[in-house]
């Protein structure tokens, strides 16, 4: 595959700069493992920088980058259903000391990470484009190829499905 000679605004390290977080966010939403969703994200800049047709604004680059890591995510998924997969023993890391406070916030948003990762898949991507990138559910129905009804329902699960989990969690810190 060869890197097509791109115009200024299509400069390959301001692609990976400006996508590369956002794509592994979507890829671990998805695959909630970070090997996975970091072959996939570098599969899908790839894609990106030797994309050759033009893209409409800076909108439609986001919005194509997304729905390309999506679908490169769900057929992982699919191949991943195909095959036995063993998974390894995971290897705790030792971490830096903490102060009571901050480890108490660490077990918090882990424990938030935890059920937002559990909610099924359709929420969870609802959860993650509408709350953490910040589309209007318009948008992430566009995104994902459903009906804004449709997403604002999956929306609406998810919080009650959160709120029901993480009772408690957030009354003794700030939000």
């Amino acid at each position: 595959m060869q890197i097509p000679r791109n115009a200024p605004d299509r400069d390959p390290e301001r692609l990976v700069r400006d996508y590369a977080d956002l794509v592994l966010r979507v890829c671990y939403t998805y695959l909630r493992s970070t090997a996975d969703a970091e072959d996939v994200c570098q599969d899908t800049l790839v894609k990106l920088i030797c994309r050759e047709e033009p893209f409409r604004d800076l909108g439609h680059e986001r919005a194509w980058v997304i729905r390309v890591a999506i679908n490169a995510c769900r057929n992982l998924l699919r191949d991943r259903g195909a095959h036995t997969v063993v998974p390894l023993a995971d290897v705790a890391e030792p971490a830096a000391a903490q102060s009571p406070g901050e480890d108490a916030l660490r077990r918090r948003d882990e424990r938030v990470l935890g059920a937002v990762m559990a909610l099924p898949l359709p929420q969870r991507e609802a959860v993650y484009l509408h709350y953490y990138e910040g589309y209007p559910t318009r948008e992430v129905a566009r995104i994902v190829g459903a009906t804004d009804a449709a997403v604002r329902q999956r929306l609406s699960r998810a919080r009650a499905s959160l709120r029901d989990d993480l009772k408690g969690d957030y009354d003794d810190f700030p939000a």
